[in-house]
């Protein structure tokens, strides 16, 4: 009688101890989620803290994408006077002008996905990155090796003018 007891009691407080790791694990990979202070938000919202995207698209019935280019944290509005003004469009525009300028201070990419006018999913990426098997595809062995040692490139992800 007394063995069942001790064995109830370890079980139960075992299935406590797992439950609270479960817990922090849980707690831990939200933490970790960069965009997960602005789930949630609305397309407007974003928008007007962040700044006009670089695209945007339907991905879905009730679902757009929003893409942004930037360096450092996260997207940020162009300061005022910065923007491009909008002239009417030429025969070279629309015909594709090769010597149109075109934005490369970036570094980062990121895809915001919107359900139903509300922030459901953040992805980004660096706009250098590549495989890490590329390697395998380069004929000349010493550059082989120094693909290998290459370092991955890194994003951060934030709204730093955004607040809920």
């Amino acid at each position: 009688m007394r063995s069942r007891l001790i064995y109830r009691a370890s079980l139960l407080w075992l299935t406590v101890i797992c439950a609270g790791f479960g817990a922090g694990f849980a707690g831990a990979a939200q933490a970790r989620d960069p965009a997960a202070p602005y789930l949630g938000m609305t397309q407007a919202e974003i928008i007007a803290c962040a700044g006009e995207p670089h695209a945007r698209y339907r991905s879905g019935a009730n679902a757009e994408t929003l893409s942004y280019r930037y360096s450092g944290a996260g997207p940020v509005p162009a300061e005022p006077g910065k923007t491009e003004k909008k002239k009417k469009k030429s025969i070279a525009d629309v015909f594709g002008d090769k010597k149109k300028k075109k934005n490369k201070n970036w570094t980062c990419s990121a895809s915001l996905v919107f359900e139903r006018g509300k922030l459901v999913s953040v992805s980004y990426a660096h706009k250098d990155v590549r495989s890490p098997y590329a390697w395998q595809s380069e004929k000349d062995p010493k550059k082989q090796e120094a693909m290998r040692k290459e370092k991955v490139p890194t994003c951060t992800f934030s709204l730093p003018r955004c607040t809920r």
